[in-house]
């Protein structure tokens, strides 16, 4: 029975070391644990919202600041990254002392460890030697005692940093491009990156398929809420708690966008579908432009119609005797200066007329042959009675006055739809010997040009037997350029073995006509033949009067100001003529603003006509 007793309590004493033994090793394994990691979190809770915010937003730039570092290629096709190894030779910590505050040393160690987590994420640099560096950080920390210890930067030397690539084995030191990148001050850090945000967010947008999806449209939520923010925002400081909370989730949501599109080849596709639709519409949007601009070119202004139908009106309004334009005896003197101007338009014959006499040195010697439609007579008869001139003589008639045009048919054509060559103005230029059988040489202007210079030179230049002078656009270099087979079709057999493709062009707008050479070479039969082929009036001239050109001097001619916005000031300046060729023509709405005040200056606009229908410079 006693032994039965021992052996019991011998039994309970050891199952109570056990019991004791294994608390022990529960409070070792669980509680200890417990307290150190404890001790740690109270440690990091002095970093407080800002270190979070640093590690988060670090989180999602890692991968833009390591691309930062590798060497672009200049390859045609998409290649993959090179691949780049960092390697540390050694670190150092720049720390500045400051003897006049005392903190404690604790929270400059864990300031250390704090930079020492972000470099780990920034970098990617070798664990082990991280450590090393945050044991040397800890141990300069304790030495600073009483002092403040400010952790500025952690540079690392050029040479001490080397990259190697392991395609082509090169190592060429690269890190001072990202210290100098990143040590870069910003004004405004925090705006700049909410911007920076936004266009990252409206490039994902634009990429989202047509149904949408819940995370881009919580992303979209979140680009209009800062937009709104940062167009109200002038710096940092303006930005309110909310609008930091918000860039928070906007990265957030945009780290989510990019999970959405990890297919590099189907992003690539999705671009190369956009990019063509975007081509097409823009192709789309280049024909309708042209084509208003070409129905504006061809439209007659309000204003413009207006004055033509008060003109008209007072016209008839006038008896018949009172109707006459004065100097009638000069029309048909052949020692005179004639000009001809075929024109529709009241404003544009005034301004060719009025130019011209201003800037000539003997303006009685000036006689206008001015040639227009039924319609249009009356008004612009009725301007010239209303604004006589001084001392040179105005001529106008109607085309309806020759009857022998209508028996050549010459516009009775096929696929003749466009108003500039169905145009019985354009085409009576190829008339001249016979609208005015009396004279022997006359000068045709279109009625979008303007005289800056005395023309009498020109009637005493050597023309040497040819039929036509001209200003050539055949150099190249000079706007404009044209060449022969550039609107003619010159393989043909029949032309090609008559003229040169290299033969030089000449401009329409002012020329000077020896009507006798005309006459004797019988050129107007001529145009009637080429007339067939169905092309421009200008190439039509260039194939009628071929060979019998005489070029002058480009100072004589500028042209180009109703389509080329680059024409030189200085040629335009010393121009004797300047030619408003092309659809923008100065009295319409689409004129180019820096050339239409050379043609506006030679009107008056202060006159009741040009008021009443709101014609204003």
């Amino acid at each position: 029975m006693m032994m039965m007793k021992q052996k019991l309590l011998l039994l309970l004493r050891h199952r109570r070391k056990n019991r004791v033994l294994f608390l022990s090793l529960l409070y070792l394994s669980v509680l200890s644990p417990l307290l150190f990691f404890s001790h740690r979190l109270n440690l990091l809770a002095p970093l407080g919202k800002d270190f979070l915010e640093d590690l988060y937003r670090v989180a999602y730039k890692t991968d833009s600041l390591k691309l930062n570092a590798v060497e672009q290629e200049g390859a045609e096709e998409l290649e993959e990254p090179n691949h780049v190894v960092y390697k540390v030779k050694d670190s150092v910590s720049t720390i500045n002392y400051n003897s006049n505050q005392n903190n404690d040393s604790e929270e400059s160690r864990i300031a250390g460890h704090r930079y020492e987590l972000l470099e780990r994420n920034v970098t990617g640099f070798d664990h082990d030697e991280i450590r090393k560096q945050g044991t040397k950080q800890k141990e300069s920390s304790s030495m600073a005692g009483d002092k403040d210890i400010h952790v500025h930067s952690l540079r690392m030397p050029d040479d001490n940093i080397q990259v190697t690539n392991k395609d082509s084995g090169r190592k060429e030191g690269k890190h001072n491009q990202i210290v100098n990148s990143e040590s870069h001050e910003v004004r405004n850090p925090k705006i700049e990156e909410i911007k920076d945000q936004i266009l990252r967010a409206k490039t994902y947008l634009n990429l989202a398929p047509p149904s949408g999806n819940l995370r881009l449209k919580e992303l979209e939520l979140l680009m209009r809420e800062l937009e709104q923010a940062v167009g109200e925002a002038t710096q940092d400081s303006d930005l309110s708690a909310s609008v930091l909370q918000s860039m928070r989730h906007m990265e957030a949501s945009l780290s989510k966008a990019y999970r959405i599109f990890p297919n590099c080849c189907a992003m690539a596709d999705k671009l190369q579908a956009m990019k063509h639709t975007t081509e097409q519409q823009v192709r789309s949007q280049r024909i309708q432009a042209t084509f208003l601009a070409q129905l504006a070119g061809r439209t007659t202004p309000k204003g413009l119609h207006c004055l033509s139908m008060r003109l008209t009106a007072e016209y008839f309004a006038m008896r018949p005797e009172e109707r006459k334009l004065p100097n009638e005896n000069k029309i048909y003197n052949p020692e005179l200066y004639h000009y001809a101007v075929f024109t529709d338009n009241v404003l544009a014959c005034a301004v060719v007329v009025n130019s011209t006499v201003s800037t000539a040195k003997e303006p009685e010697k000036l006689v206008f042959h001015v040639v227009t439609n039924s319609h249009n007579l009356p008004g612009i008869s009725m301007w010239f009675l209303l604004n006589p001139l001084d001392k040179a003589t105005v001529h106008i008639q109607s085309i309806d006055n020759y009857r022998w045009f209508s028996k050549y048919n010459t516009l009775e054509k096929p696929n003749s739809s466009d108003p500039i060559y169905t145009s019985e103005l354009n085409h009576l230029r190829f008339y001249l010997p016979d609208i005015f059988p009396t004279l022997n040489k006359i000068m045709l202007f279109d009625h979008d040009v303007v005289v800056q210079q005395d023309l009498s030179e020109l009637w005493t230049a050597d023309m040497n037997g040819n039929v036509i002078g001209a200003v050539g656009t055949c150099k190249e270099g000079e706007a404009p350029f044209h060449r022969m087979d550039m609107f003619i079709n010159i393989s043909d057999p029949l032309l090609g073995e008559r003229f040169d493709v290299n033969a030089c062009t000449w401009a329409f707008g002012m020329n000077l006509f020896d009507l006798q050479q005309w006459r004797m070479h019988n050129l107007t039969s001529l145009y009637h033949k080429y007339l067939q082929m169905n092309i421009g009036i200008q190439p039509l001239g260039w194939l009628t009067f071929y060979n019998k050109t005489t070029l002058l001097d480009r100072r004589w001619h500028v042209q180009g100001l109703g389509h080329n916005s680059g024409v030189d000031r200085n040629e335009i300046e010393h121009a004797a003529v300047i030619h408003y060729d092309g659809i923008r023509k100065p009295w319409l709405d689409i004129a180019m603003g820096r050339y239409k005040n050379y043609w506006t200056k030679f009107l008056k606009f202060d006159q009741p006509f040009l008021e009443r229908c709101n014609l204003q410079p």
